[in-house]
């Protein structure tokens, strides 16, 4: 080893991903020992961080040139000893000079003070914060002041953060390209006008209302004047991503829908007020959408539904067939199988996009109109890869028997699927037609019955959910 040139000795330990396995290699030898204390970017740390800071300042003494942190406390009890603290934080701006990428993970210790001292790492980039209910909108305010080069920013189930300064001062920076908000109870999609100019500068955004308080800041007339008087420019959005969110005319987040010129990925799950002319108007403007999935509310017991029902039909599905040439996956979901009937996709407007558009990936969840009749018609479709079915009642082994006819297809899933069984794969068996093959808790198939169906076969049974 002493006598092997140093590319060498780089690329050896550039192949090993697992950090078990760096550490176990670095043993070895003195030489492997150096290097990787030079060429160590990434760590992992958690419950076996103990005692916390001091093992924390080891790891940084050691692993001088560390880019990307994590420090999840999934899990964590108190009898493991006391978590990573302000303190903690405290030694990575100091011993970390190369840290870009901060992810801090049910980190219940961490407070304002810790994001206060993050702030002196004038190199951070992105930082995800998941569940760390000590810090408010104080703590992210002082970081975003000093950490002015910040392009991701990620808060999930940060209960305590409310005012929404820091979201201004992003904004006037005009840095933020990637911007995640989930479960914070005390943001609501009309706070996000605040970003400002910043909105033209941003490629990502994925927002999420706690379903429990959909309603907390729905009735905020001043944010709505806001949008409605505010330009929003969205140019350079490529990803949106909105879940249990409003989407109402000239309110909140339905005048950043119709404005994605850029838009590939788009990610509406139960979002309430979505119409087919707004699909319309989306795929009108967003001509590069490669990819939608869309999640159906049918709870008509909600006031605001039953005043603007919600209408989407094949009308929507046939749009983006005509004007998004480019698009390649579709996820179609129904929240509720009791009510199939409210959203009315049926096979015409699933073959619509089929037979026009490059599709690879078909995903169906609760789509009852998709029947044996479908999967025939599914013969035709030249570019299909992957077919995943769940819930899909109305397929039975005589709609399965057409997989073995399908053109390109390589992965399928099934998953509580009741009127399939074993006879219906049997067609498959031997054939080594399918790639993968993932069976989940179809009560009809036996884990024999997947056997030799594809070259990896994935079976799982918990028919808890028919009870």
């Amino acid at each position: 080893m002493e006598f092997l040139p140093d590319q060498l000795i780089w690329e050896i330990l550039d192949r090993i991903k697992k950090a078990a396995d760096r550490n176990s290699a670095s043993l070895t030898c003195k030489r492997l020992h150096e290097v990787d204390q030079e060429q160590r970017e990434f760590l992992r740390v958690g419950c076996r961080l103990h005692p916390a800071n001091e093992a924390l300042t080891s790891l940084c003494r050691r692993f001088r040139n560390l880019k990307k942190m994590e420090i999840s406390y999934s899990g964590w009890m108190s009898k493991l000893g006391k978590q990573l603290d302000d303190c903690g934080l405290y030694i990575l701006s100091e011993f970390c000079p190369s840290l870009i990428d901060l992810t801090l993970s049910y980190c219940t210790f961490i407070t304002d003070v810790g994001l206060g001292h993050l702030a002196s790492c004038s190199k951070l980039v992105a930082l995800k914060l998941n569940f760390t209910p000590g810090v408010t909108s104080c703590g992210i305010l002082s970081l975003v002041v000093g950490c002015k080069n910040l392009i991701t920013l990620h808060l999930v189930r940060c209960l305590n953060v409310s005012n929404v300064e820091w979201l201004e001062y992003l904004g006037k920076l005009e840095t933020l390209e990637d911007l995640s908000i989930k479960n914070c109870r005390a943001i609501g999609e009309g706070d996000l006008i605040k970003l400002g100019p910043g909105w033209c500068k941003l490629k990502r955004l994925q927002f999420e209302v706690d379903a429990n308080y959909r309603y907390m800041k729905v009735h905020n007339r001043l944010a709505v004047d806001r949008w409605q008087k505010q330009l929003v420019p969205c140019d350079g959005m490529e990803e949106l991503s909105l879940v249990n969110s409003l989407i109402s005319p000239g309110r909140g987040l339905y005048c950043v829908l119709s404005k994605c010129k850029s838009l590939q990925k788009l990610h509406l799950d139960m979002c309430i007020g979505v119409r087919d002319c707004d699909i319309m108007s989306l795929s009108q403007i967003s001509t590069n959408l490669k990819s939608i999935s869309l999640r159906v509310p049918s709870d008509f017991s909600l006031p605001l539904l039953m005043n603007n029902p919600l209408r989407l039909t094949d009308e929507s599905l046939t749009t983006l067939a005509r004007n998004c040439s480019k698009l390649e996956s579709i996820k179609i979901s129904f929240s509720d199988g009791e009510f199939p009937s409210f959203s009315s996709f049926t096979l015409s407007g699933i073959l619509a996009l089929i037979q026009i558009c490059p599709i690879r990936v078909l995903s169906l969840d609760h789509v009852y109109s998709f029947n044996d009749l479908s999967m025939e018609a599914l013969c035709s479709a030249l570019y299909l890869e992957t077919l995943e079915l769940v819930r899909c009642q109305e397929i039975t082994d005589e709609g399965l028997k057409h997989v073995s006819n399908f053109i390109r297809l390589s992965q399928l899933r099934l998953g509580k699927c009741l009127g399939v069984s074993d006879d219906g794969l049997k067609p498959l068996v031997g054939s080594y037609k399918l790639e993968n093959l993932t069976v989940e808790d179809c009560p009809q198939v036996s884990e024999r019955g997947v056997h030799g169906a594809a070259r990896f076969v994935s079976y799982k049974q918990d028919l808890s959910w028919i009870y």
